[in-house]
């Protein structure tokens, strides 16, 4: 029952949000995982969140898998060169997962403003955080699975196409990492390794349950709490949904077959019939089109 064990993972930015429920769930498959971020106990990134990757890792350890915390700045090339050095002499070469989740851009998009209004310096270090970044990790990386002739790239994102997503410079840091899944699934394709890109729904992470002034225990009062998007907010997902569709899909057989495509969590919801552990199975693909979203 436990499809993933033995195997190594990383996950690059697993301190909150998505991160940390892809990592989590890869723990509860049984894998060993590497989670890195800037946030660490004593010492918050400049988001100034409580959120840590130290908790993280335990997360992942007391769901079955064994949690390892590393401090990472996937921006910094030589923090980003140590990580994979450590996991190649602890692990033996080893590495089978390595997901891409690095974001920080939070509090950087400026919505309702033109891109020449929109604050230079803050979109552009949107693009170091979610492209720069996802290349660093991966040019690292992908040696250790080259070498070894198998292993999974996926890099994490908002959206499954190319269509504007309301901020040029958002739409950048989004649409990027769809075509770094398929330009690395090129370049990987001859050594047998599979890159492809994952999206998760409307996603309840700890920052969005704090905008709508919730908790993970009564998120649904929100829903008719009158903020803008409260009656989206019904159709959320968990963290835990986006991350048990991914250690779904690491553990198939066809990985191959799969490199270069995108793959929302209800897509893999509806493959893998996941679950997610509030016991719902939302499925936002569904919601949007309904709604003209999609």
């Amino acid at each position: 029952m436990k499809p993933l064990q033995g195997k190594i993972a990383v996950v690059a930015g697993s301190t909150r949000g998505a991160g940390r429920g892809i990592a989590a769930s890869l723990g509860e498959a049984g894998a060993t995982v590497y989670c890195t971020g800037r946030s660490i106990r004593g010492h918050a990134s400049d988001l100034n969140r409580a959120e840590t990757i130290e908790e993280t890792a335990e997360l992942v350890t007391a769901r079955g898998g064994i949690g390892i915390p590393v401090k990472v700045d996937h921006t910094v090339e030589e923090e980003v060169q140590a990580l994979f050095e450590q996991i190649n002499m602890e692990q033996d070469g080893q590495l089978d997962l390595l997901v891409n989740n690095i974001w920080g851009g939070e509090k950087l998009t400026e919505w309702g403003k033109s891109f020449w209004e929109h604050s230079l310096s803050k979109g552009l270090l949107m693009q170091e955080r979610a492209v720069k970044a996802h290349l660093i990790t991966s040019h690292y990386g992908a040696p250790l699975m080259v070498k070894r002739k198998k292993g999974l790239i996926i890099e994490v994102t908002d959206g499954i196409d190319y269509r504007y997503r309301g901020s040029l410079f958002y739409s950048l840091a989004k649409i990027s990492p769809i075509h770094l899944a398929t330009a690395m699934a090129a370049d990987l394709q001859p050594f047998e390794v599979a890159a492809v890109a994952v999206t998760p729904g409307f996603l309840r992470s700890e920052e969005m349950l704090d905008h709508f002034g919730v908790t993970e225990d009564n998120w649904f009062d929100a829903v008719h709490g009158g903020k803008q998007d409260a009656e989206h907010f019904a159709q959320s997902e968990t963290p835990y949904f986006v991350g048990r569709g991914i250690a779904a899909l690491a553990a198939s057989k066809d990985l191959l077959e799969r490199s270069g495509q995108v793959f929302p969590s209800w897509q893999l919801s509806d493959e893998f019939n996941i679950i997610d552990v509030d016991g719902r199975q939302p499925h936002w693909g569904n919601y949007a089109k309904q709604h003209g979203f999609l």
